[in-house]
């Protein structure tokens, strides 16, 4: 007897084992006192029918917990350590999941300056208070480290630390200057009257030239001689550069005309060849007397005249703003919501397709909107499809009764373009044959809808028969589809569908049919879906059936 209870016991044990519900995997997104901590789970939603979270156990009152597969939110306001419970359930069978969660206040900390500036390739170490089993997160950019209370910082960014998983007030702005690359250029000789602008321009800097001025730029003229520039550069020090400029020869007006401006796709030539030019040295290393450009820039030539001394000019090129002009991406929005279509460009022609001549468009119903704009002689044009959806709210009607042997049709109404049943299949209509609860969940881009419907089977003592067939043709005979019945019927209403769900007819009168007619016209020949609901009196029971009629001329 011992033996044959311990194999009871054993098989007990790992029916029990191999019955055990899996859990469901959750995290949450922070751990500080008086945050809103978001729960999140982890595993595939695409199987979940419904959630119950409870974030204390046991739970004290109805903020205690929520039944939100998505979006599950808590606030704790006392330090300590929780138990968070996950129920989940799948086609029925519920999974239970209990993770802990240590809820810390924040420490007040002080990670030094606001803002620090480095030098590029150099980095510096940032320090949060040494707490002893404490554990660090940094964070910077769009990403996180866990690590000790310091860590070395080198790009360019926001940094913040997490202590204990609570994500600290203060933070460091670092700031990254580059290493300088200004060059004054060779030595030069230029030919009496011309202007040469000097550039040191660098980022993060000031400067100071031995001519006494502290601009980035300086322009050298007259008598010429030796220019020198000291630029001290935020977090990186001091760079300095020098040239000579020397004017000689006559004077020789020379100009490459006015700076321009090009549409997209366009490109302009510029002509340095001059009488007496021999030879020529352009910014982009051209030593050609003519080039053609073909993107946004400043450009220089020095021109060697009779070999003597060197004329100089600049032209900036510039490409219409026009030229990455788009309206975005074609976009779907829930129903009541808005967007605003811009193109503004500065001034300029706009043209949307309407004829209005904003350079916004407000948009709140679906359809094509395209616009063109004209900024000088630069045109440009874009087209998007914006669509608007409507919140769902599906409905499958009240909890029914059906005559044994009977089948409901049950018909997701307002559900939209996808949805399931409660076993996944996606049909149009979901016939029901045995008692239980049946189920759909719809969704789009504005929100998730569910219902559900209990349906019973019994013996019908009150009978509605309805025929499969009429023919409304004047004849007299099978005019008007209706039901016959022998019993005293309440609170009726009987409704007709076409194939694609479309309403035709209703009536809440028993005697009252329908006569094949839509909208004052003969209806289409072809097969449709009919509901009734009704109540028997002496019985006081409530049916609903569903069926299909075929309807001929």
């Amino acid at each position: 007897m011992r033996l044959f209870a311990l194999i009871i016991l054993f098989v007990a044990v790992s029916f029990s084992a191999a019955a055990r519900p899996r859990l469901t995997n959750f995290t949450w997104n922070t751990t500080c006192l008086n945050d809103s901590v978001s729960f999140i789970i982890t595993d595939d939603i695409a199987g979940i029918d419904s959630v119950k979270w409870y974030f204390v156990s046991p739970p004290v009152n109805r903020e205690d917990s929520s039944n939100r597969i998505t979006g599950a939110k808590y606030r704790y306001t006392t330090p300590g350590t929780y138990s968070v419970t996950l129920k989940t359930y799948r086609n029925g069978v519920e999974d239970v999941t209990v993770q802990q969660i240590n809820i810390v206040a924040p420490q007040n900390i002080d990670l030094g300056p606001q803002n620090i500036t480095i030098c590029e390739n150099t980095n510096i170490t940032l320090t949060a208070p040494s707490i002893p089993g404490a554990t660090y997160t940094w964070y910077y950019l769009e990403d996180t480290v866990v690590g000790t209370n310091t860590f070395t910082a080198t790009e360019i960014g926001t940094y913040h630390v997490a202590i204990n998983g609570c994500r600290e007030i203060d933070s460091v702005n670092l700031f990254i200057s580059p290493i300088p690359t200004f060059d004054l250029g060779p030595d030069r000789i230029l030919c009496t009257g011309e202007l040469f602008t000097l550039d040191a321009t660098a980022q993060n800097a000031t400067y100071v030239w031995n001519t006494g001025e502290t601009s980035p730029t300086v322009v050298a003229s007259g008598a010429g001689g030796t220019y020198r520039v000291t630029a001290t550069i935020d977090g990186c020090g001091d760079y300095t550069d020098e040239v000579n400029i020397t004017f000689t020869g006559p004077a020789f007006p020379f100009s490459l005309g006015n700076d321009t401006l090009l549409c997209a796709g366009e490109s302009v030539t510029l002509d340095a060849a001059r009488p007496g030019a021999t030879a020529w040295a352009w910014n982009n290393g051209s030593t050609s007397p003519r080039v053609t450009v073909r993107s946004n820039g400043t450009y220089a030539v020095f021109v060697n005249i009779n070999n003597v001394c060197a004329v100089v000019d600049t032209i900036e090129v510039r490409y219409s703003r026009l030229r990455d002009f788009s309206l975005g991406n074609d976009t779907t929005l829930c129903r009541g919501n808005f967007l605003v279509l811009t193109a503004d460009h500065g001034t300029g022609n706009y043209l949307w397709q309407d004829g209005s001549d904003q350079a916004t468009y407000h948009v709140d119903s679906t359809g094509y909107y395209s616009v063109r704009v004209q900024i000088g002689r630069c045109v440009e044009m874009d087209t998007i499809r914006v669509t608007f959806q409507d919140s769902l709210r599906v409905y499958l009607g009240e909890d029914t009764v059906m005559c044994a042997g009977e089948t409901l049709l049950l018909r997701p109404m307002n559900a939209g373009m996808q949805y399931k049943w409660q076993d996944s299949s996606s049909v149009n209509t979901f016939p029901v044959t045995q008692r239980g609860w049946y189920a759909v969940v719809a969704e789009n881009a504005c929100n998730r809808s569910v219902d559900s419907i209990r349906v019973n089977f019994a013996p019908c003592d009150c009978q509605l028969y309805f025929p499969t067939g009429f023919s409304p043709n004047g004849d007299g005979y099978n005019d008007f589809f209706r039901p016959r019945f022998r019993c005293n019927i309440g609170q009726y209403r009987l409704s007709i569908y076409n194939r694609v769900g479309n309403f035709i007819f209703f009536t809440s009168d028993p005697t009252v049919g329908w006569n094949g007619m839509q909208n004052g016209k003969n209806a289409a020949v072809g097969t449709y879906v009919w509901m009734v609901e009704y109540v028997d009196l002496a019985a006081a029971k409530f049916y609903r059936k569903t069926g299909t009629i075929t309807l001929v001329r």
